[in-house]
């Protein structure tokens, strides 16, 4: 009996061995290696996925700033300087800065002789007309230099505020603009120049022309003077009879 039971103990033990050893988990190292390295290597991409679009997240807000318009505009102050001084010269008396009139008006006024149909009436209010047109070109030339020095205080100004937007600018809009404008500040003081020397140029071209117009009507007085008939010849008179 004792051995029946015994063989019934190692029949059941028998049968439930394969039962028992499906149920182990089995490991194996290469492939466990292979999905580690799998695993890594899809975080990496994931990882560099990432970075690019930081990247292009950057980029986007680099280009944003670039295109970042300036906020300041010193055109209106450039062009209200120009204008002041333009209309002083519009307004400048005397020898007219248009070149046709001007041509008229000089050689009426500054002739290279005076014809002998010419009054002395006249000679004299020439005269008068042109001392009158250089003292106007003086004081145009002075005028103009007084505007210059008044725009000296707002150009200063002017280029502070360039400068320091320039400096500050947030991407290369802003610094291109900034710098137009600094050259535009340049171009407007270099015209400014070039009225006051014009100006200038043209007062001292007034006077000598002055002086060289009442050398020739001294002369033509002087002629007129000393007439065209025969010059008068003293004789010997005898008042006693021999």
């Amino acid at each position: 009996m004792k051995k029946t039971l015994l063989a019934i103990a190692a029949a059941v033990l028998v049968g439930t061995i394969p039962a028992a050893h499906a149920q182990w988990v089995v490991i194996d190292p290469t492939n466990l290696v292979q999905n580690i390295m799998t695993a890594a290597r899809a975080l990496e991409q994931i990882n560099n996925q990432i970075k690019q679009l930081q990247n292009e997240a950057q980029m986007l807000m680099n280009d944003a700033k670039n295109l970042t318009s300036l906020d300041f505009s010193a055109l209106n102050q450039l062009r209200a300087a120009l204008s002041a001084t333009n209309q002083l010269l519009q307004q400048a008396q005397g020898l007219a800065f248009n070149l046709s009139q001007m041509e008229t008006e000089f050689a009426r006024l500054y002739p290279n002789a005076y014809s002998t149909s010419t009054s002395g009436s006249q000679m004299s209010t020439d005269a008068r007309t042109r001392w009158r047109n250089s003292l106007e070109a003086l004081r145009t030339a002075t005028k103009v230099q007084s505007q210059a020095v008044q725009n000296f205080a707002s150009d200063e100004q002017t280029l502070t505020d360039l400068v320091n937007r320039s400096q500050s600018a947030v991407g290369a809009l802003q610094a291109t603009q900034a710098t137009n404008q600094l050259l535009a500040l340049q171009s407007r003081q270099t015209i400014q120049a070039q009225q006051l020397q014009i100006t200038q140029d043209r007062a001292t071209a007034l006077e000598q022309a002055r002086q060289v117009a009442v050398q020739e009507r001294a002369r033509e007085v002087r002629r007129r003077f000393q007439g065209d008939g025969t010059l008068y010849t003293p004789t010997t008179i005898n008042y006693y009879n021999p």
